[in-house]
């Protein structure tokens, strides 16, 4: 790959991103733009101008951009409409981040005329996969340069002495390695390596940063009630909200009631086994809403099929591909889905647990009179139950019938 002229990068501010800022003036001599996105991570980012500024950087080409809303509408809510989790527990809060991001990357790098993108993201990791799977699927000729995979600074001491040469700021804790590495946005927050390496090993409480102990939540049980339209959240106890900003009021009540928690030994795509500390309060909660008026709006044919593609879309996400043809035929298939999947659902939150407890709606496909004890005034003959169990037990008889014939 020929040197670039011109660098989009991924930048937070902190320590390994301003590093990789210097590294690619010095090691290319090209010219630098930062991207730094606001996903609801919790941090003032306003450092992280003030940083790149002093790294050099011109204020034309330092982008920090609040995308909170274009990341619930176009991403975790069409997400959530299949309700999606790897390998059976994980809400994909990192994953699904990343393709918004180098989304935004490869936009800028067109309005700037730069020639390449550059991320901060490990080579045993997934984030480098899924930046670059990204950036390709939608500029196949932008150059992607992953510094992690291609320097020497190959150590923390390392990192330092190159900070230390280029008069790049170091926190002062930062010169002890920390305890864990974090990565926070409105979905989630996950925290990996250091004190949570050992798998056999219960993870410290001061892990935990986004919800109070389950142990220490409020001893009453709370009620909410979260209204959806077509698949999504429009409003919760009657209020209409915005998406980021119903994320945010779900991620408080979630918080409250220590709901969201998830120690994980999850299977890497580049195919190693990490573990990590997750925590989605307001995805939890989302999703069992979401479930729960799925319960009564959605035909069964639609929701076992839908159920049955899940796991593919999840991991489609997790591996990269949100941008890839068969993603988005899925979300086609999934959307169709939600035509209906409209009404309001009750939830009680109670120490870590959101359960439903109640949802009702104009399109339900519930019928009372057909599954009531009482009398169902003809609703229901109960004698044509025979006649549908002899012909699914035909094939069964005739195995059956074999089997004895034949030993």
């Amino acid at each position: 790959m020929s040197a670039p002229k011109k660098v989009v990068l991924a930048y937070s501010g902190g320590l390994d991103t301003s590093i990789i800022l210097k590294w690619l003036q010095t090691e290319y001599g090209c010219e630098v733009v930062t991207f730094t996105a606001d996903l609801g991570q919790g941090e003032e980012l306003e450092p992280a101008r003030q940083k790149a500024e002093l790294l050099g950087i011109k204020p034309e080409n330092i982008h920090i951009e609040d995308i909170r809303e274009e990341f619930v509408r176009d991403f975790v809510f069409p997400m959530f409409r299949a309700n999606a989790v790897y390998e059976g527990l994980y809400l994909l809060g990192t994953s699904i981040a990343r393709p918004l991001i180098s989304k935004r990357l490869v936009e800028i790098a067109e309005m700037t005329g730069a020639d390449a993108v550059a991320h901060g993201a490990t080579g045993k990791g997934n984030d480098q996969v899924r930046f670059e799977l990204s950036a390709y699927a939608l500029d196949p000729n932008i150059k992607v340069i992953a510094p992690w995979r291609l320097w020497d600074l190959t150590s923390r001491t390392k990192l330092l002495q190159f900070a230390e040469e280029n008069q790049i700021p170091i926190v002062k804790d930062k010169r002890g390695e920390a305890p864990f590495s974090v990565d926070a946005n409105l979905l989630h927050t996950s925290s990996e390596g250091k004190v949570l390496e050992n798998p056999a090993e219960e993870a410290p409480d001061y892990v935990y940063q986004r919800t109070v102990h389950p142990e220490d939540a409020p001893d009453t049980p709370e009620y909410i009630e979260i209204t959806f339209e077509k698949g999504d959240a429009v409003a919760i106890n009657g209020e209409a909200m915005s998406p980021a900003t119903i994320l945010t009021a779900l991620n408080e009540y979630g918080r409250k009631h220590g709901i969201g928690r998830l120690d994980f030994v999850e299977n890497r795509f580049v195919g190693m086994k990490s573990r990590g500390i997750y925590e989605t309060p307001g995805g939890d909660i989302l999703l069992e809403a979401h479930r729960g008026i799925e319960q009564i709006t959605l035909d069964s044919g639609a929701g076992h099929l839908k159920d049955s593609i899940m796991p593919r879309y999840a991991e489609l996400i997790y591996n990269g591909f949100w941008f890839s043809p068969e993603r988005e035929m899925l979300q086609a298939l999934i959307d169709k889905s939600q035509e209906n999947v409209t009404g309001t659902v009750r939830l009680k939150l109670y120490k870590g647990s959101a359960r439903t407890v109640g949802r009702w709606s104009d399109y339900s496909l519930y019928s009372e009179a057909h599954v009531t004890f009482e009398e169902d005034a003809g609703a229901y003959d109960q004698k044509d139950a025979a006649g549908f169990i002899q012909l699914n037990a035909l094939r069964l008889k005739l195995l059956a019938a074999r089997k004895r014939r034949v030993g």
